[in-house]
């Protein structure tokens, strides 16, 4: 790989953390920044699950405050989602890199629509806080479903938290602020999950990985200092219309 492309992933895996810190959707910048340096779709999906895992550990660490008095929560869900990782992990390696790469425009149009939508998500559920709705999932529901969102977050990742915080707040009457803390949390471990599927079983472009994750840990600090200054919604679109952008290119090919 040429310097050239070295640092193209570098600058992705810079973005791809500041995005995550102030808005989400950093896969949906080092997975097309993967593909672009000529990795296979099904290579370039590990290897971006490998170099974002330190953001989500980061961002859990930096919500640990919120996570009190939620032992019992992450007690009962950490496991699941760390199950429903790996079930998406064996999934991806079990469907072949011709299906996955059949899925990647598909899989990444529905994650931009997941992320697109994120602040009206928001704002619905900090609605129906409000008007203090009883949970309409029970916690078997509310288990069953954080795993088929984390079997989702393992075969591809984009939107996984959108996904999981909306689960969150309709299965709990916790506030806003400590169901994200909750949702980094699960984030990770599903992460964790297929990452440790994948090193073993199909191991990433380490090269590629470890420049991503160091540039990934220093655009999480910078995402974090500037996330009061910038504007979340514009950068959202940005990032949104970037993956649509590579979706189209790969579905033309």
């Amino acid at each position: 790989m040429s310097v050239g492309a070295f640092g193209l992933l570098a600058l992705a895996g810079f973005a791809a953390g500041a995005i995550n810190a102030i808005a989400g959707g950093g896969s949906l910048i080092s997975f097309p920044a993967l593909i672009a340096v000529g990795l296979p779709p099904i290579v370039a999906n590990i290897t971006s699950s490998v170099a974002l895992l330190p953001g989500y550990l980061g961002g859990t660490l930096g919500q640990r405050a919120d996570l009190a008095g939620q032992g019992r929560t992450l007690v009962r869900l950490l496991p699941i989602a760390l199950l429903g990782g790996l079930a998406g992990g064996a999934l991806v390696l079990a469907s072949g890199a011709r299906a996955f790469a059949a899925l990647t425009p598909w899989l990444l149009i529905a994650g931009c629509l997941l992320l697109a939508g994120q602040p009206r998500l928001k704002r619905w559920l900090a609605a129906r806080r409000t008007a203090s709705m009883r949970p309409a999932a029970g916690a078997l529901a509310l288990a069953a479903a954080v795993f088929v969102a984390c079997v989702y977050g393992g075969y591809f990742g984009a939107g996984l938290s959108v996904m999981l915080l909306a689960l969150l707040a309709l299965g709990s009457d916790d506030t806003l602020v400590r169901l994200n803390a909750l949702k980094q949390g699960l984030a990770l471990a599903a992460n964790l999950g297929a990452v440790l599927l994948f090193v073993t079983a199909a191991p990433p472009d380490w090269a590629a990985a470890g420049v991503m994750a160091l540039a990934a840990l220093a655009g999480g600090m910078a995402g974090g200092r500037l996330a009061g200054r910038i504007d979340p919604d514009r950068l959202r679109a940005l990032v949104v219309m970037l993956g649509l952008g590579v979706a189209a290119l790969l579905l033309w090919r």
